[in-house]
């Protein structure tokens, strides 16, 4: 990870490469900030750059024996802490999921701790760092370096430590071991002991700009400027909703899509077409979660149409592709089929939560909309 990677921070970037260009480098650093800023990311790269062989005025050089071990997060002088869920049996420490780890995290460095919970298939279950991992963490730091300067213990959410991890940490803050650089990287400072934050220096790290924001969600997702500006303003600073809003947009588009096929379908009594329909439905791409969302988003377009026809446009809520589709479509959904058509999604998504099998029900409700879809 290079600085140059990551989504603005530039007064940080630079504050951080000169304080290693002068050699002022605290053992000890806690990086603050919101969700989605660049936290870990602004860590690694960090690291990197503390670790590189061929250091440049603005970067790491990305090309030395240190640098392609950091792009994998395999460098030998770099461990790292996160929380995670034990399974009783195999997850222990972190070092049992540094594999998952490290693909997860150079897939995408910007991700929420639901996001990697789900991603261990932890669901719902308590993230913690447990009392083992201080064992660890002292185990490491008193190994001799390899080929960096530096041991370097990067501590992703620390506020997830257990109150013993925590002490066992703060002993090892008191007394560093030389040649020790800790990088704790938080998001609810309130929750880590006050002994721990005054062992270390603290850096802010800002919301993401606005500006910033847009024009990397342009270069980067080829979105139009118009539709990067509105993503990023309600994103605030936050990239991880940023992407949360483009793939709900492009869930969203695709729920369309397939709604006005089975429309169309319903509307020239198509049944070989709603039957290949119904096979794309459910296949190897299409989840229940993903069936389930296309059946809510049905019932919403529905619901849109029959308030368009009955012209309550102050309650209309469409962006542009919906609206032109419903100016014509609009005086299919009527008050004699409105409750048909929201009854006929709503049983099929139950049938979907019931594990009914999915070419079934879907093929049932195209069949069933052809009665109320009339040819005029």
């Amino acid at each position: 990870m290079q600085f140059s990677q990551i989504i603005g921070q530039e007064i940080i970037k630079q504050q951080l490469i000169t304080s290693v260009r002068e050699g002022r480098i605290p053992h000890a650093q806690l990086f603050l900030g919101q969700e989605g800023v660049g936290k870990l990311a602004l860590a690694i790269a960090y690291a990197q750059y503390v670790s590189c062989l061929n250091k440049g005025e603005h970067d790491s050089c990305g090309t030395c024996s240190s640098c392609i071990k950091y792009e994998k997060l395999i460098h030998p002088d770099l461990h790292m802490v996160f929380p995670f869920a034990k399974d009783g049996k195999t997850k222990e420490i972190c070092d049992d999921l540094l594999p998952e780890w490290r693909e997860f995290v150079t897939k995408n460095v910007y991700f929420s701790l639901e996001q990697w919970m789900d991603n261990i298939g932890a669901g719902n279950k308590q993230a913690t760092i447990y009392a083992n991992e201080s064992n660890e963490i002292l185990r490491k730091l008193q190994l001799t370096t390899y080929e960096s300067a530096y041991k370097i213990m990067i501590i992703w959410l620390p506020e997830k430590m257990n109150i013993t991890c925590a002490n066992k940490l703060l002993k090892i803050l008191e007394e560093p071991p030389t040649k020790t650089l800790f990088i704790l990287v938080s998001e609810q400072v309130e929750k880590i002991i006050s002994t721990i934050i005054s062992r270390t220096q603290m850096i802010k790290i800002p919301l993401i700009e606005t500006h910033t924001m847009s024009s990397y969600l342009q270069a980067k997702h080829s979105i139009s400027k118009e539709n990067s500006i509105n993503i990023a303003r309600i994103a605030n600073g936050n990239y991880i909703k940023a992407l949360s809003i483009i793939k709900a947009t492009e869930e969203s588009q695709l729920n369309f899509t397939r709604y006005q096929e089975i429309m169309r379908y319903a509307y020239k009594n198509d049944v070989l077409a709603t039957k290949k329909w119904a096979e794309e439905m459910t296949s190897s791409s299409m989840g229940r979660e993903k069936q389930k969302s296309f059946l809510d988003y049905a019932q919403h377009i529905t619901r849109e149409c029959f308030i368009k026809n009955i012209e309550i446009n102050e309650l209309n809520y469409l962006i542009d592709y919906e609206e032109n589709f419903s100016s014509g479509f609009a005086r299919f959904v009527n008050e004699k089929n409105i409750q048909a058509l929201m009854d006929f999604f709503a049983d099929a998504a139950t049938d979907i939560e019931q594990n009914v099998q999915g070419k079934f029900v879907f093929f049932d409700l195209g069949l069933k909309l052809m009665t109320q879809i009339k040819q005029n």
